[in-house]
């Protein structure tokens, strides 16, 4: 039995690598309902089984594509990810970290983006015809899926830095100590790795690429990882952000306008985000430690 008292602070990620919509929107609307859960035998592994079959519901919503039921889904794509959110805020407030819940989360993040993306793109395909509109529902799934583990590599980066994530890795390839995982845990990792293991490769690619000569030493990780104007501009492209501006759209009955925004919009902040580490944080690091000149 939990003896201890409710803790919204508890429950909730570091506000400097947060998104923005998270920490005054969505965390407090999914401490709600942790609130509730706290005290019950709910379990994060619960919460997050649920947040996966309301996302999955607002696909099916998407389906049909009249006005009334894309604000449905919507508002389904919003209270997913409300429920999305408290998994983890309940995980932290009852201490119930787990291996299977970081797996089973990711997963089901996956299979609805995939889903609610295809139902949009068939929707759309049904009154346009057009060849264009199957490339550009596969260019938004495939944009949001990138630029979420864009955003996630570099919040998990910082927090481990923080050591408040140590559960959840930067990278989740499958390691020997790994293989001594009860079974359940080793088949999600394996499916896990299946799906994010080119994301992740991806993500370590560009990051290299952005820290150029930067040298590896504990001062340059904790200036590079920690750098608030780099988390700022990746936190604009995390799954809250992400799935609340498809809400948006979604209520305004203009998914056709959601994909172009996700495609050119969307895409030129990672671009911005890429750059600066880039041409900015990385120059800026590679002066400080470079030798002074007599």
């Amino acid at each position: 039995m939990i003896k201890k008292r409710y803790s919204y602070a508890a429950s909730v990620k570091s506000i400097t690598s947060d998104e923005l919509i998270n920490t005054y929107l969505i965390r407090p609307l999914a401490g709600i309902f942790v609130r509730l859960f706290f005290y019950t035998p709910i379990t994060p592994n619960h919460v997050t089984i649920a947040s996966t079959l309301v996302g999955f519901l607002a696909a099916y919503f998407y389906l049909d594509g009249t006005h009334a039921l894309n604000i449905i889904a919507g508002l389904s794509i919003t209270l997913k990810d409300i429920l999305d959110s408290a998994d983890g805020q309940l995980a932290r407030a009852k201490q119930l970290y787990s291996r299977i819940g970081r797996f089973l989360d990711s997963i089901g993040d996956f299979f609805v983006n995939l889903f609610v993306f295809a139902a949009i793109l068939t929707a759309l395909f049904r009154f346009t015809e057009s060849i264009f509109t199957i490339i550009l529902g596969l260019l938004g799934f495939l944009g949001i899926t990138l630029r979420v583990s864009y955003h996630v590599f570099y919040q998990t980066s910082y927090l481990h830095l923080q050591d408040a994530y140590q559960v959840n890795r930067v990278t989740e390839e499958i390691r020997e100590e790994d293989l001594q995982q009860d079974q359940l845990t080793l088949w999600l990792h394996s499916v896990f790795q299946f799906l994010y293991s080119l994301q992740d490769r991806s993500m370590v690619r560009i990051d290299a690429w952005c820290r150029g000569g930067v040298v590896k030493s504990e001062r340059n990780d904790d200036a590079w990882y920690g750098d608030r104007v780099g988390l700022g501009i990746s936190g604009l492209l995390g799954l809250g952000t992400e799935l609340f501006l498809l809400m948006v759209f979604s209520v305004m009955n203009q998914l056709e306008s959601y994909l172009y925004f996700s495609l050119f919009v969307m895409n030129s902040v990672w671009l911005a985000s890429v750059l600066y580490r880039k041409g900015v944080l990385a120059r800026k690091l590679t002066r400080e430690n470079s030798p002074a000149r007599s």
